[in-house]
C-alpha cells in the first residue's frame, strides 16, 4: 500500500506521463512514445525538450532553441538557425545542420530576425518540414507559464527506454 501511495505522489507532484502524438519530433521522438515530464526543472535552456499547453488545441512537444532576451534568425537558403548571431549546431540534438528550410504552407509565418521576449521561449520541432512551431504566428514565442514541463525520460517503447538529454 505504501508503494502505491509513493507512486501516486510522484506522478501527482513530480512528473507526468505524456504520449507523443504525430511526427513533428522525428527522428528523436515518435508517435506513441511515452515520456516522463517534470515541471521541477529550473531555468529552461537551449536543447530542452518541452511540452507546451494552451498554445494550439492540443499540447505540443518541441525543442527550446532560444530563451528570453536571445535573438533568433533563420537563413532559409542554407537552413541555418542563428541564436545571438551564432549558427546553431543541431548535431548536438541528433539532427543534421541546415534542416530549417522554408516550407510551402498557407500558415502565416513570423519574420526574422526576432528577439525572444523575457519570460518566453522560441521552440522548433526536430522534423522541421511538418512541425508547427515558433516559426508560425499561430504558435509564436511561448510564455514559460505555458510550459507543462521538460521531458526527462522515455518509458516506452521499451527498446528505447532511458533518459532524455537536451
Amino acid at each position: 500500500m505504501a508503494a502505491v501511495v509513493v507512486v501516486v505522489l510522484v506522478f501527482t507532484f513530480l512528473c507526468r506521463v505524456v504520449t507523443v502524438n504525430g511526427i513533428s519530433m522525428l527522428p528523436n521522438f515518435e508517435g506513441g512514445d511515452r515520456l516522463l515530464v517534470t515541471d521541477l526543472h529550473g531555468e529552461l535552456m537551449q536543447g530542452d525538450v518541452v511540452v507546451a499547453v494552451d498554445v494550439l488545441e492540443e499540447p505540443i512537444i518541441k525543442r527550446v532553441i532560444a530563451t528570453g532576451g536571445q535573438s533568433v534568425d533563420i537563413d532559409f537558403e542554407t537552413g541555418t538557425v542563428y541564436v545571438d548571431g551564432q549558427a546553431l549546431d543541431e548535431t548536438k540534438f541528433g539532427l543534421r545542420n541546415g534542416i530549417t528550410v522554408k516550407v510551402n504552407t498557407q500558415e502565416e509565418m513570423i519574420s526574422f530576425p526576432q528577439v525572444v521576449p523575457e519570460g518566453c521561449v522560441f521552440v522548433l520541432g526536430d522534423n522541421r518540414m511538418v512541425s508547427e512551431d515558433s516559426r508560425y504566428l499561430a504558435v509564436g514565442m511561448i510564455p514559460e507559464e505555458n510550459i507543462l514541463g521538460i521531458v526527462f525520460f522515455r518509458l516506452y517503447p521499451f527498446d528505447r527506454i532511458g533518459g532524455i538529454y537536451g
